[in-house]
């Protein structure tokens, strides 16, 4: 069976790295997070909440924006405040390249 004429942009595979955290925040409010690396995305993380199937890529300059956590993954803000905390030992800097 062939494709229709998709035009495609990019089809590529990598090999990742991927980590799997679970942990409760002082607030009671349970994470279930893949956090994958990859070579794509200027060294943004691409993060998964598990329980919702929301996915973001994310680095520091999205965690410095006001209401980002809150709108992308549908938390409150302070269950927002709580995973920026953890977010920000994971996320590190974004790097550019060409």
């Amino acid at each position: 069976m062939l494709l229709p004429d998709y035009d495609f942009m990019s089809d590529t595979t990598e090999q990742t790295t991927t980590r799997f955290v679970t942990f409760i925040t002082p607030n009671l409010k349970r994470f279930d997070l893949a956090i994958m690396t990859t070579n794509r995305f200027y060294g943004k993380k691409l993060i998964t909440d598990l329980q919702s199937g929301r996915t973001a890529i994310v680095g520091q300059d999205d965690l410095d924006e006001e209401g980002y956590l809150e709108f992308t993954f549908k938390l409150t803000e302070e269950e927002a405040v709580d995973l920026k905390q953890f977010l920000e030992f994971v996320v590190g800097t974004v790097h550019f390249t060409d």
